[in-house]
């Protein structure tokens, strides 16, 4: 009876612990996810808003979201936008991160100067760059004409073949700090005997870096990644602040094109909400390959 009784008040004290966060999941992101499905199975619009009345319309909704025409070039953005993002951040995260990973002087204020990208609010960060990606007084191009690389300059936001290379480039800017950080921290925690051994054992850096350096940090390279992934593919201020979609829809991705079927003067908030639903699917379906991969590594490892 008693070990029933203490059972008991440890489920009752675990579930306690449990229901503020169980809480948080459905008021923050159970609610608004259902009501999202919800609305892109109805006809809404902004008289909705007002008197109630939203028809079911069932796949209506995604059907005229697969047959515009505009799909398919907001899928490539999206695509080329989250690749090109992602292979650059990781790349000069990663060598960032193996250079503070020895101790110069200067070494930790420098690092931490190069957090402030990462720090600073999109919405500046995204006007900031758009005055120096700016074809007639921006600082880039102010720089190519003095160096004689360009005398007219990069037309960088008003070209359709420069705008997406123009937000790729400011959105890795914006996300090298988180890789440098996370990584750092991943190669801090690999044992500095194992490099010695190598290199008694005749190790040069490169073999160093091949044979210890990237097997022990593969596990945080798992998670920077899939991380970045998520973040990356609803990237949508950025966008807006530096390009808006455009020119001629060259930098339109579904999370700037879902906006503009909401909110952008089309008002077809269904929808809006069912290219949403299309975003939560391709993350969820990108979040549960991770855990299988760590699930699966983890087997292997006992």
């Amino acid at each position: 009876a008693r070990r029933r009784t203490a059972r008991r008040r440890d489920r009752l004290a675990a579930l306690a612990f449990l229901l503020p966060a169980l809480a948080y999941v459905v008021l923050f992101f159970g609610y608004p996810l259902v009501n999202n499905i919800a609305m892109s199975l109805r006809d809404y619009s902004v008289r909705s808003f007002y008197t109630g009345e939203a028809p079911f319309v069932g796949w209506d909704n995604y059907v005229a979201v697969f047959s515009d025409p505009l799909f398919g070039q907001a899928v490539v953005n999206t695509v080329l936008f989250t690749a090109g993002s992602i292979a650059f951040q990781f790349g000069i995260g990663l060598a960032l991160a193996l250079y503070f990973s020895t101790s110069f002087p200067g070494g930790t204020l420098l690092r931490s100067l190069l957090l402030l990208p990462w720090l600073l609010p999109l919405v500046v960060s995204g006007a900031v760059w758009r005055w120096m990606l700016d074809a007639d007084s921006g600082v880039l191009n102010a720089a190519f004409r003095a160096l004689g690389l360009s005398e007219a300059g990069v037309p960088w936001l008003t070209d359709p073949g420069w705008a997406l290379p123009a937000v790729i480039l400011v959105n890795v800017w914006i996300g090298i700090p988180f890789n440098l950080v996370i990584l750092h921290g991943g190669l801090r925690a690999i044992p500095v005997s194992l490099y010695e051994a190598a290199e008694l054992d005749g190790a040069g850096p490169w073999q160093r870096f091949r044979a210890v350096t990237w097997p022990l940090l593969r596990p945080v390279t798992a998670v920077v990644l899939m991380l970045g992934l998520v973040y990356t593919i609803k990237v949508f201020d950025v966008i807006m602040v530096v390009t808006g979609g455009g020119p001629a829809e060259a930098t339109q991705t579904l999370t700037t094109w879902s906006y503009r079927l909401s909110f952008d003067g089309e008002f077809v908030f269904g929808q809006g909400a069912a290219v949403g639903n299309l975003l939560v699917l391709v993350a969820t379906v990108f979040g549960l390959l991770y855990l299988r991969s760590v699930r699966a590594s983890i087997a292997e490892a006992g």
